[in-house]
């Protein structure tokens, strides 16, 4: 990698190859779904790290209000949404790639069971789909972790996307 640089958060990377990602959802998952997700957040490096945010319920607010407060005003916001745009894993390590090169934090949004109204649809940076197929929620959470380590590899030239 190149010579050490700064973020404009004041972050060190080397060449500009840090992402720091957060994973936004609501409600707790059973343990397999946790022990999935820490297996391939761990395997990420630390300057490409994955952290998991639970967001608290609060009286008043939707999980889509809540979701989208959570997101930091720094972080670019990418949802994930049954009618957004499908990739496959070779353009998802694109976008996460050009994510690195602008130097911003990602924040990524699993919505609950009834998706994101067209208001917030509109609002995010990217609007992305996992599948055509319908997941819950917490299952979402871990394909979310395999595909951000598959680019990852991808990325990196890893034999693990084959």
């Amino acid at each position: 990698m190149g010579p050490a640089a700064r973020r404009a958060d004041g972050r060190r990377t080397r060449g500009g190859a840090c992402l720091k990602l957060r994973l936004l959802t609501v409600g707790k998952a059973p343990p397999w779904i946790d022990a999935g997700f820490a297996e391939y957040a761990g395997r990420l490096p630390r300057e490409n790290a994955l952290e998991l945010h639970l967001v608290s319920p609060r009286r008043g607010q939707t999980d889509e209000q809540r979701l989208l407060a959570a997101a930091r005003p720094r972080e670019t916001v990418a949802i994930f949404d049954r009618r957004g745009q499908p990739l496959d894993s070779p353009a998802f390590a694109n976008l996460l790639s050009r994510w690195r090169q602008a130097g911003r934090d990602v924040a990524l949004v699993i919505g609950g069971a009834d998706g994101f109204a067209a208001a917030s649809r509109a609002s995010a940076a990217h609007v992305l789909s996992l599948s055509a197929l319908t997941f819950p929620h917490q299952l979402a959470r871990l394909v979310v972790a395999e595909q951000v380590y598959r680019a990852w590899t991808i990325l990196s030239g890893h034999p693990y996307h084959r």
